[in-house]
């Protein structure tokens, strides 16, 4: 076959890569100083004070900076965000310099689904969907920003049960901060050195562009109607609970919480964001069936400029999810570098093989394919794990978008879960044998921890079922209330000019 003949020919670079990969001593791979994920920076007592012994017993390991300012604070208070918080977690004064970092990271993420995703994917669908299209990543935002205030953060990011918050912060009730007293305010103990507002508004951005991920894969057929309502649901049913489950303080599978299930790693939504939108992507593309007609995309310089925006706002996708500016968001934003590039090139090669020149939306979906992977690894794997990923999802997303669409049949418009789904899965997977303890607190297979693999794989697992169950059901209740397609005739007219009465010129 032309396709294994063509990718025959990469063999010796990729077998050289991963070689490099499965070769590189752990010594070269760690910095002994780096702190663990989770684990405070090392906070000796102030030199002006050095007679000062610390206390006798240990710090915990999520000690904040503003620890001193709140020495005499009770175990618990009327704002504290859970019950029962260590007291360094209520009433902190925030760290300017991590606080400064994620309002830039929170700018940073917007960006990515408006203007980022919307002329990424307005780029590759017809001239005549293009406006139904952005103003579906526009209409997202707004509507998942206030269903997120009302109600889905506090499912999220609260203690409830090990499957979903509760509803301490609903209507974000109780998030406060005492300007009068030296900027004094209550964190959430996910995030104790910054604002719990600037916390809610990174983990909001994440929540606004998961489902406009999944839009890519029901382009140019769904009613606008019904893709309000999907969102809106899918936003509370599907994305609450799974953000819960993983980064969620009691979540089954939160690696930072010692009663948790199962520790899967998921440093900035490999799994809560690509996997669950590429699931979702795939359900819909499947109840919706095929579009009537197909044809290029319109515009190739919309999808250029929406990658590279991608491309920029992902630092704080990476980066930010640290939630601190310090020796991690260094390595996560260096390894998102490096990925991104790395699967850039491969797919871009790979194609060239395959299809006999290479294209800018491939290089661009290359790109978005990398930034994909290595989103759960990045603050867990160093340079080399980067590059492996790379290529790695660089070859598997090329095939999911090309190969194993064609083989299934099913019309996944712009590749949500060729490139997301199927980038996801890689990157979750490889981040159980990539991981390096002196990174991210915990070793992978090539450090000797098989079991984190496993981790993975049913982290992986579990969330596609999930998500698949409940947006079949999500979305047959409302193809019985509303429909969810639009006529042939519309559909055929184009969906700007019949939906939302503009066109493109």
């Amino acid at each position: 076959m032309k396709l294994t003949r063509s990718l025959s020919r990469l063999a010796p670079a990729l077998a050289a890569a991963a070689f490099i990969g499965l070769a590189t001593p752990v010594a070269t791979l760690a910095q002994t100083n780096a702190p663990a994920t989770g684990a405070a920076p090392a906070t000796a007592a102030p030199a002006a004070a050095p007679a000062a012994p610390a206390a006798a017993k240990p710090a915990p390991p999520a000690t904040p900076a503003c620890a001193a300012a709140v020495a005499a604070v009770p175990e618990t208070d009327k704002y504290a965000a859970v019950a029962a918080v260590p007291a360094v977690l209520t009433n902190c004064t925030p760290s300017g310099g991590d606080t400064a970092w994620m309002l830039t990271s929170v700018a940073l993420v917007l960006m990515m689904t408006i203007p980022g995703l919307g002329l990424f994917y307005g780029g590759m669908v017809r001239k005549k969907n293009v406006g139904d299209t952005v103003m579906t990543s526009f209409a997202i935002t707004c509507v998942v920003t206030v269903v997120y205030a009302i109600v889905t953060y506090s499912m999220a990011f609260t203690s409830g049960t090990p499957f979903v918050g509760g509803l301490s912060r609903a209507f974000l009730q109780g998030i406060l901060s005492d300007i009068n007293n030296g900027g004094i305010g209550n964190p959430n103990p996910l995030a104790p050195t910054i604002p719990e507002t600037v916390y809610m508004c990174f983990q909001m951005t994440f929540a606004i562009i998961t489902p406009a991920l999944i839009a890519g894969a029901y382009a140019e057929r769904m009613k606008f109607s019904a893709m309000l309502w999907f969102m809106g649901l899918w936003a509370i049913f599907v994305y609450a609970p799974v953000a819960h489950w993983l980064w969620g303080p009691d979540g089954i599978f939160n690696s930072s919480n010692d009663a948790a299930w199962v520790k899967v790693l998921d440093f900035a939504g490999g799994t809560v964001v690509h996997i669950n939108a590429g699931v979702a992507g795939l359900v819909a593309a499947i109840m919706l069936g095929k579009r009537h007609d197909t044809g290029p995309g319109h515009n190739m310089v919309l999808t250029f400029i929406g990658a590279s925006l991608l491309w920029v706002g992902w630092f704080g996708f990476n980066a930010g999810s640290a939630v601190s500016a310090g020796v991690q968001a260094g390595m996560a934003m260096t390894v998102t570098q490096i990925a991104t590039a790395v699967a850039s090139l491969t797919w871009m090669f790979v194609e060239w093989a395959h299809r006999g020149k290479p294209t800018v939306i491939g290089i661009a979906s290359g790109a978005v394919a990398g930034l994909v992977a290595i989103t759960p690894a990045s603050g867990f794997v160093g340079p080399i794990g980067a590059m492996a990923i790379g290529v790695a999802c660089g070859v598997g997303c090329y095939w999911g978008a090309t190969g194993l669409k064609h083989m299934f049949g099913y019309d996944d418009a712009l590749d949500c879960f060729g490139v997301h789904g199927v980038g996801g899965m890689i990157g979750a997977f490889l981040t159980g044998v990539f991981a390096v303890q002196q990174y991210g607190g915990t070793a992978g297979l090539l450090e000797g921890n098989p079991g984190q693999v496993v981790n993975q794989c049913i982290g992986i697992i579990t969330v596609i079922v999930y998500d698949a169950i409940v947006t079949i059901i999500i979305l047959s209740i409302i193809k019985a209330v509303i429909g969810l397609r639009v006529s042939e005739e519309i559909e055929r007219d184009g969906l700007d000019l019949a939906l939302h009465g503009e066109v493109v010129h």
